[in-house]
């Protein structure tokens, strides 16, 4: 259902987005499957763009539009953090002839901006005890990532009929895991991988597979996974260790 917000209407098309940036975000964090939170990122989706479409409104009805030097300093800005006018037309799909496209989106981004830095320029310093009282309470925005020590078997699949032969093989192997055997052993003895390749050490999220990582960091120490797949192959996982973040001092943010 699209939203109106302040006469102007917002298509289901744009709410998707959000919802899918929204979603691929917290699967990056391992901290969702499928679709139990769909319903609350939705919520989430429509509140982004309802802010973001309030505050667009307020810049356009307070702030003046820039003048064209502004905008093309702007224009010039964006091409050189993406390495260039060359790279820029070449990552966004667009042509120097299309930049009157552009320039009216820089001049709307300007003026947001502007409202921006003047809401907050009337807005006094925190002092150090209001500081100390905001890290406080958020000390997850401050800690360091949580970081897994896991072990893994893998099994490449380079023949698509071989796939069934090979995911039953690796249950069988589990289950000698769950068993009491040795994970090395049974990883030099079944793995493709050589034997220097069975210890993935300490790894953070985003350093992995991704469907290697909502695996790992969903077990315990001592846990064997079950036999899943990544575009690579099979697997087998165990961790062996996990170190939980730990907040930075208040000094260092």
């Amino acid at each position: 259902m699209p939203l109106v917000i302040n006469g102007q209407t917002i298509g289901d098309d744009v709410i998707d987005q959000e919802f899918s940036a929204i979603k691929a975000h917290y699967e990056s964090l391992a901290s969702i499957s499928c679709c139990e939170r769909d319903g609350e990122f939705r919520g989430y989706a429509r509140d982004n763009i309802t802010f973001r479409a309030l505050l667009t409104q307020e810049a356009q009805r307070t702030i003046s539009e820039p003048a064209a030097e502004e905008v093309t300093q702007a224009f010039d800005k964006l091409k050189e953090e993406h390495g260039g006018g060359d790279q820029f037309y070449a990552n966004s799909g667009l042509t120097p002839e299309q930049d009157e496209l552009i320039r009216p989106d820089l001049s709307l981004n300007l003026q947001v901006e502007t409202l921006r830095a003047e809401t907050c320029k009337a807005l006094p310093a925190p002092t150090e005890t209001e500081c100390r009282q905001f890290y406080d309470s958020s000390l997850d925005q401050f800690s360091d990532e949580d970081e897994v020590c896991a072990s893994h078997i893998f099994k490449s699949v380079r023949e698509a009929e071989k796939r069934e032969e090979i995911f039953k093989a690796l249950c069988v192997v589990r289950q000698r895991l769950v068993d009491g055997a040795d994970f090395n052993e049974l990883a030099r003895e079944h793995s493709d991988k050589p034997a220097e390749e069975i210890d993935l050490g300490y790894f953070k999220r985003g350093e992995l597979m991704d469907e290697f990582e909502i695996v790992a960091f969903s077990m315990k120490t001592g846990e064997v996974s079950p036999v899943f797949c990544t575009p690579h192959g099979f697997h087998l996982a165990k961790v062996t260790a996990r170190k939980v973040g730990k907040p930075k001092p208040f000094e260092d943010v």
